[in-house]
């Protein structure tokens, strides 16, 4: 029988894993697909236009249903993780030929996979935890995602700039199918589902989607999630073109945004489940909101003084700082809207509608950043983050399920 010491690390090892594997796929498709577009010379309308690649993470919660009421999780994640893999070798052929068409094809292929799959993870950390796990562990699993962005947007991005294209996506694939591996043989089989929802499978969605708009403050609640990274992503959009705009290839953008980037991400993400697992996320939420929103504007600051690199470094490492603080709060925010067996569902219905602002927003951001310029583009987008910070402030309380974590 397992010690307590083996339990607990048993534990950390499969929310990082799964987590770093959430994250992977996602990264290809939000991030390395940038890179691989800008690389490839596309103009700022096409690549703000990659932002609708979201549109499977918006739409998911229609098909988040299946996940609770077919299979088990563990299942779902593991089968998901082997197809990815595929999917991501599949990148190897219009890489070889910078063949955007196709390339864009896959990406939303990969995106739709990625989507059901976060899903089967997210279900499955929400069923197997309690509630103070859940918010406990929120800063390692905001972590362990913002690893898999380092890798992604950053070591595998070098490795292309460095060999090639081919060889990023090969290595991407590999990764997925090793985690599958790991998955099937680490993960503890979830706690059993409720078997009447089996008996009433089209009854139960509909109570999923019942329970989850019947519950108190609901309005106010929904209008912080759409709004919550409006701001962030319109930014977001644009970082990797603005940077080529600067003059930066492919292996410092990997070092800047990927490497140095992500790392302070992780640091932030770490600091914010930290802060929201010792003060709860009343007293949290509005302070990490304005840090977020606050690392905007440094952005149209490097725009209009086109400073040394070295600046270039510190504002990206303070944005993907206060990035990670952000996530950290929207993710137990989330997860306090989910209820007992609708985990899945619930939990897919808040994180599709918080990406909703970062497709739709993300994907004219180019073509008003060509209108207007990069400086005016980036105070917009600060502009576009202020609700967010006037429904922090005003959260009502009832939104608020704080419960004291071991962490």
């Amino acid at each position: 029988m397992e010690n307590a010491v083996g339990i607990k690390f048993k534990k950390l090892s499969w929310i990082a894993s799964t987590y770093y594997a959430e994250g992977l796929p996602y990264s290809l498709v939000q991030q390395v697909s940038v890179q691989f577009f800008t690389y490839a010379g596309a103009s700022l309308q096409v690549i703000g236009l990659l932002s609708f690649f979201g549109l499977p993470w918006n739409l998911k919660l229609f098909w988040s249903p299946v996940i609770d009421l077919f299979g088990n999780k563990k299942r779902w994640l593991v089968v998901m993780e082997l197809i990815l893999g595929v999917v991501a070798a599949l990148l190897i052929w219009p890489a070889q030929h910078l063949n955007l068409d196709l390339a864009a094809k896959i990406f939303i292929l990969m995106a739709f996979m990625s989507a059901t799959h976060d899903m089967s993870v997210d279900g499955y950390y929400i069923q197997t935890l309690d509630t103070a796990d859940q918010a406990g562990f929120s800063g390692l699993r905001v972590a362990a995602y913002r690893v898999a962005m380092l890798v992604g947007n950053g070591a595998l991005v070098i490795l292309a700039g460095w060999i090639s294209w081919t060889a990023c996506f090969l290595t991407a694939a590999a990764m997925m199918w090793g985690l599958a591996g790991f998955h099937k043989w680490i993960l503890p089989v979830p706690p059993p589902a409720n078997k009447q929802l089996h008996g009433h499978r089209w009854a139960a969605v509909r109570e999923a989607f019942q329970t989850y708009l019947a519950q108190p403050g609901i309005v106010w609640a929904l209008a912080f999630i759409l709004l919550f990274r409006a701001g962030d992503a319109m930014m977001f959009a644009m970082v990797t073109p603005f940077l080529n705009h600067l003059g930066y290839g492919l292996i410092a953008r990997g070092i800047l945004t990927g490497s140095v980037g992500t790392v302070t991400g992780i640091g932030g993400a770490l600091l914010g489940g930290l802060i929201i697992s010792r003060w709860g996320l009343k007293r949290a939420l509005f302070p990490l909101t304005l840090i977020q929103s606050l690392a905007i504007p440094a952005y149209a600051w490097l725009a209009w003084a086109d400073p040394s690199i070295w600046w270039v470094g510190v504002t990206i490492a303070f944005e993907q700082g206060s990035a990670g603080l952000g996530t950290a709060v929207l993710m137990v925010f989330l997860m306090q809207r989910c209820q007992e067996n609708y985990q899945a569902t619930h939990f897919a219905i808040g994180s599709a509608l918080m990406s909703v602002a970062a497709t739709v927003v993300g994907g004219f951001s180019g073509f008003l950043a060509a209108k207007v310029g990069f400086v005016d583009f980036f105070l917009l987008a600060f502009v576009a983050a202020i609700p967010s910070l006037l429904l922090a402030i005003g959260m009502p309380d009832k939104l608020y399920q704080d419960k004291k974590s071991p962490i």
